[in-house]
């Protein structure tokens, strides 16, 4: 994949640019490809979505791909801006995103999730390199979060047309992305990166931690996809049938696969569909690969 190259308007160098954009991509796709997913579109079914496949999905990760460097640049070009205006200064780099998305699926909503959080995170990184800080987990997070702060409360604003998001916050209570990124994405930072961290320092193949990772992102994840789906009965169910599958073993071995396919199964007989963990494993594959957070969580893991 080719990604685009933007005039330099910071300190950022073009190596930086290339290799975050570049992370975020692939980070896309090893999420994508990952194989089976409970409910999710992989390389052997499309879960339970009838509208898209496993080449929608490439295709969407290569076009909006080609606006990651943008992100990078705006953290760099607005580097003394205050946190909580930065968001609104990079909204037309996600909407021009989305249009990429839309025109290379021809009109299938496939990653519009990872705009926005990718977008977040990859503001937040050029905004550390510009400010010749260390890139890391937690420093992204408390720009992330402090970018963020309000967003939740559009949820509570009554309108003629709701969208799904305030219908479920309105309804349930649910915040789904925005609150999400609101935190500063806790639940990545603190549940899944180190789970994930922790499970390749003990050796386990790099397939079967990223899937267990899945297993516990939907365990804990009040994910709003699967609530406009199945409503909160849906979600209960299938947080649930999750984190059994954690309490009897989870998955050691590749004949373990099996428990995935089983679940797999009755996600879409179900029509339940993790989007908004699928979301949060990308981050967590991304976040994972930053020199400064895997060297201190290694660093905290082995102290526990």
């Amino acid at each position: 994949m080719r990604l685009s190259i933007i005039e330099h308007t910071s300190q950022l160098t073009l190596n930086n640019v290339q290799y975050y954009s570049q992370l975020a991509w692939q980070a896309m796709m090893a999420e994508v490809n990952l194989t089976p997913k409970p409910g999710l579109v992989d390389k052997y079914n499309t879960g339970a979505h009838k509208d898209m496949a496993l080449t929608d999905f490439h295709l969407s990760a290569n076009a909006i791909a080609q606006h990651f460097p943008a992100f990078l640049h705006a953290g760099a070009q607005y580097k003394e801006l205050p946190l909580h205006q930065l968001l609104k200064m990079i909204r037309p780099i996600g909407i021009a995103c989305e249009q990429s998305m839309f025109q290379a699926t021809k009109g299938v909503n496939t990653h519009k999730g990872s705009i926005f959080s990718l977008g977040l995170i990859l503001t937040a990184i050029g905004r550390l390199l510009a400010l010749n800080k260390p890139v890391s987990a937690p420093a992204i997070s408390v720009i992330v979060s402090h970018m963020c702060q309000g967003i939740t409360a559009e949820l509570k604003q009554v309108s003629v047309h709701p969208t799904a998001g305030q219908k479920l916050y309105q309804m349930f209570g649910l915040t789904g992305a925005r609150g999400e990124a609101e935190s500063g994405y806790q639940l990545v930072i603190n549940l899944s990166l180190p789970y994930y961290l922790k499970q390749l320092i003990e050796g386990k193949p790099q397939e079967l931690a990223l899937l267990q990772t899945l297993l516990l992102l939907m365990a804990n994840n009040d994910d709003t996809n699967v609530a406009n789906r199945g409503g909160l009965q849906g979600l209960s169910w299938l947080k649930k049938q999750a984190q059994d599958l954690l309490n009897h073993g989870g998955l050691t071995e590749l004949a373990d696969l099996s428990k995935i396919q089983q679940f797999d199964k009755a996600c879409i007989i179900n029509n339940l569909s993790p989007g908004g963990s699928a979301d949060l494993l990308i981050l967590t594959w991304f976040l994972a690969r930053l020199p400064y957070s895997t060297g201190n969580l290694i660093s905290s893991i082995n102290n526990n």
